[in-house]
């Protein structure tokens, strides 16, 4: 066959696959979106510190379910509150799949919250397909934006799995009160104890809500002076940060660039091995030290499980998947409340007349001495709608964790094929006009009605709704209610720079919104 006949069959054959991929295209009824650049998509549209303020803006133009691509990744965005209730909330079978974040899939190893049947390194579809078949368990290395999941069975079981544990060992109940309780006592004395002297509260409330995990899941708390003990916690800190940061967005849509180009991203790897190790070594510990019939925490719980279904080819209790779950509660568990307790204390400090109010009401109701508990949340309304609006106007995951479609979905007249990335996008929710009067400005009085009782907003979605709703919610709650009321209680918060120099702007706001920071001071309130 000669050179031309060869180039001319080339040319049939490319311009067949374009004929048939404009034909597949054209017969499916996407949702509309902005037009993006060959092999980039839309990633140079997209703000890289606030990628969520390009995507509400472009949400004016083409409506509140839209089509982007970053590289060749499709996804599909979903804006304001009754377009997310109506996927995540009544339509849960289509919307529950968890898409897959690179960031987190190689932290955790594909164990855990997810289930990866095959990582390939290669290009194309047809090459994973091939490799997937060949050695269907090997999981190697990224290079390519599909990554292929099985959410099912194993999210199913570690899930259920996790909240029933978690509820026995008290989560939202009065046993993980009283935890919490003593663990306020601990950080008063340690805040009593700087004396009224400026000091920065980051690793303080950090230690302070970790503990809290540490004793669900580990059996103990750590002195806020334990040395490895906050090497971890400045570990979560800058991993959160990373997975922030615009190089730390870019490897979840290009997972083999980072590594090679930035020295920063391979050490947000090393550090999240050095938490692996220590939760390992407390796997170990508990394996020495347990008796089944008497579970000191989730470990032993897990450990217990895994020995019972040792039989059981298909079982998802494995040292891998207590490593990696213990991994995600620990990361999640720990920084996201603390940050929002941090937060918080800005917030008070920003405007002393909110911080007033409160400390009058929690007088009023629960005096100086007396712990508070979460009985007194009822009587507590203002205080209740001030830690409401910290939550909402902190906006912590403001793109949500994405879902995934796992087969074809049809949906408000759209379909959106199998393998795409959906999105739905928290930020809208909290920030809709129509559900807050105020949605850029901490205001309160949104959780208020005009008597002053507290009032429920259907619009709060801060741990997100329907079967993915974040799993330590109840947690969350109480940690965040008794740690606030205590700290309100006992101090009067400010900085020595004056109010006016709080910055309620996040420092970084991508995959979470990280408050700034600023050293306070805390005065001991007179009896």
């Amino acid at each position: 066959m000669d050179v031309s006949t060869t180039l001319g069959l080339a040319g049939l054959v490319l311009t067949l696959l374009w004929w048939l991929t404009a034909k597949y295209r054209s017969n499916v009824n996407l949702p509309p979106g902005p037009r993006g650049l060959p092999l980039l998509g839309n990633l140079l549209q997209l703000d890289k510190l606030a990628p969520f303020t390009t995507l509400l803006k472009l949400s004016a133009s083409y409506g509140p379910v839209m089509t982007l691509h970053l590289a060749n990744q499709r996804l599909v965005v979903l804006v304001g509150y009754d377009v997310i209730k109506e996927a995540l909330v009544e339509n849960p079978d289509d919307f529950t799949s968890r898409g897959p974040i690179p960031l987190l899939v190689r932290a955790t190893r594909g164990y855990g919250g997810f289930t990866i049947k095959h990582i390939a390194t290669c290009n194309t579809v047809p090459t994973m397909h091939r490799a997937m078949k060949e050695s269907p368990q090997y999981m190697i290395m990224v290079k390519s934006p599909h990554v292929w999941l099985c959410n099912g069975e194993r999210w199913k079981q570690l899930r259920r799995f996790t909240l029933s544990t978690l509820r026995d060992f008290g989560m939202g109940r009065k046993g993980m009160e009283e935890w919490i309780k003593e663990e306020s006592r601990h950080l008063v004395d340690r805040i009593t104890s700087t004396k009224a002297s400026p000091f920065d509260p980051t690793f303080l409330m950090s230690c302070t809500v970790s503990n809290v995990i540490c004793c669900l899941v580990f059996g103990e708390r750590f002195s806020y002076d334990n040395e490895h003990f906050l090497s971890l916690l400045k570990i979560i800190s800058q991993t959160l940060k990373h997975f922030s940061s615009p190089v730390g967005q870019l490897y979840n849509v290009f997972p083999w660039l980072p590594d090679r180009l930035s020295r920063r991203h391979r050490a947000a790897f090393n550090n999240i091995e050095k938490l692996r190790k220590f939760i390992m070594e407390k796997i170990l510990e508990h394996q020495d030290t347990m008796n089944p019939s008497s579970p000191r925490d989730y470990i032993d719980c897990f450990l217990t499980r895994l020995k019972q279904e040792k039989d059981n080819p298909t079982s998802e209790f494995t040292l891998e998947n207590l490593e990696s779950t213990v991994l995600n509660l620990y990361l999640a568990g720990t920084e996201t409340t603390s940050t929002t307790i941090r937060f918080a204390l800005s917030v008070l400090i920003k405007y002393p007349d909110i911080q007033e109010h409160m400390q009058r009401e929690i007088a009023s109701v629960i005096g100086s001495e007396r712990c508070p508990n979460m009985e007194d949340r009822k009587s507590l309304p203002f205080t209740d709608a001030v830690i409401h609006e910290v939550q909402r106007l902190l906006d912590i995951v403001p793109m949500n964790l994405p879902h995934y479609a796992e087969h074809d979905i049809s949906f408000r007249g759209y379909d959106i094929p199998k393998g795409t990335m959906i999105i739905p996008m928290l930020h809208s929710v909290l920030r809709e006009e129509k559900h807050w009067e105020t949605p850029w400005s901490f205001n309160p009085q949104h959780f208020l009605d005009p008597d002053g009782n507290f009032k429920k907003n259907p619009a709060f979605l801060p741990f997100s709704a329907g079967k993915r709703s974040c799993v330590g919610e109840s947690l969350a709650r109480m940690e965040i209610f008794l740690f606030m009321v205590s700290l309100v209680q006992r101090f009067t918060f400010s900085c020595p720079s004056g109010p006016e120099h709080i910055d309620l702007s996040p420092e970084h706001s991508s995959f979470a919104s990280l408050p700034r920071t600023y050293h306070i001071v805390a005065t001991p309130r007179q009896n």
